[in-house]
């Protein structure tokens, strides 16, 4: 038996469920967490067989860790306005903000700053987001600036406005916004 991994092959329906309340999840927000449907998650929970598949791998993390699914949970705190900045299809930070009251919140989903929004600043100022805003735009000095902001139906340059039309992507990385109001 060469197996690289201290993991079992498979887990049983109790065993899923022992993590899911470990977890204090219902079904529902369980099928959420794993990417499944609710169905699935009663069945898997239903079942007399052994169970199969990528599922084990997480049920053995979970087992271990069960701090892991909290660190994943989107903040519950709400501001107005929620910008995701994002490595291709990864969440890296969250960010809360309400302009008006000039404040900001975030919580970062990885732990390499390079990937951050704000890099190692955990803590960042209003000023701080504005900057952050800023570099993922093109420049407000760009040669023939009206003209590109006409292209986007922009009236006037607006950091925001313009992330909310290109996700702030810029030619040269692979980082990206997305924006709830």
């Amino acid at each position: 038996m060469d197996n690289k991994y201290v993991l079992n092959e498979s887990v049983t329906g109790e065993d899923l469920r022992q993590v899911r309340k470990l977890l204090n999840m219902t079904q529902k927000e369980f099928a959420v967490f794993v990417n499944s449907s609710k169905r699935t998650v009663e069945n898997w929970e239903m079942k007399d067989e052994p169970i199969k598949g990528p599922i084990v791998t997480l049920v053995e993390i979970l087992r271990r860790h069960p701090e892991f699914a909290e660190k994943l949970e989107a903040p519950k705190t709400r501001l107005k306005l929620r910008l995701w900045y994002m490595y291709e299809d990864m969440v890296c930070t969250v960010i809360d903000v309400d302009e008006p009251k000039r404040i900001v919140k975030i919580r970062n989903y990885i732990d390499d700053p390079l990937f951050r929004a704000f890099g190692k600043n955990t803590e960042p100022e209003f000023e701080d987001y504005e900057e952050f805003l800023k570099s993922r735009c093109f420049p407000e000095t760009r040669d023939k600036i009206k003209l590109e902001l006409k292209r986007l139906g922009i009236p006037f340059y607006d950091p925001i406005l313009i992330i909310e039309k290109t996700e702030g992507r810029m030619a040269e990385d692979k980082f990206w916004i997305r924006i709830e109001r």
